[in-house]
């Protein structure tokens, strides 16, 4: 299995709710860069939070890999989400190539986990980082960090 995990861009610092606020021009420019990291990558699903930054990167993840399928969204994926249901989510889609589109914390939470199997030490997932792991399950512990790529 590889699982991408993507924190959205840059986005506006006030909005009348966290959920709402948008991508910044910087953030949509950040996206982009990391998602030409995936052109040819055999992606089954790209799965996004709710929150409209996070429905953005997706959006701008799909359109830049001219993705067939349309964006997933689920409410287990907003940034005070609980690990251990997320990498059960994970793991109930039964895909074998799967981006989620996130935020921090949980990104950098789920990152660690994955690979260290606690959550003591998360992953420093700056806006638009990607990490790239694969392994055979996505089990804590059990999956390797093959790469974080942050854009310029």
């Amino acid at each position: 299995m590889k699982l991408w995990v993507l924190r959205h861009g840059e986005a506006e610092s006030q909005a009348n709710t966290d959920a709402e606020r948008r991508l910044t021009a910087h953030g949509r420019e950040q996206v982009l860069h990391s998602a030409a990291r995936l052109l040819g990558q055999p992606l089954q699903a790209i799965i996004a939070s709710p929150y409209v930054r996070a429905q953005q990167t997706a959006a701008l993840v799909h359109d830049t890999l001219g993705f067939g399928e349309p964006v997933r969204t689920v409410p287990w994926l907003t940034p005070e989400s609980d690990v251990q249901q997320v990498i059960g989510e994970i793991e109930r889609l039964g895909l074998e190539h799967v981006l989620l589109v996130s935020h921090q914390p949980l990104v950098g939470t789920l990152v660690g986990v994955l690979e260290q199997g606690h959550k003591q030490q998360p992953a420093a997932m700056s806006t638009a980082s990607l990490a790239e792991l694969e392994g055979d399950w996505p089990l804590a512990g059990l999956m390797t960090l093959r790469a974080i790529n942050s854009p310029a």
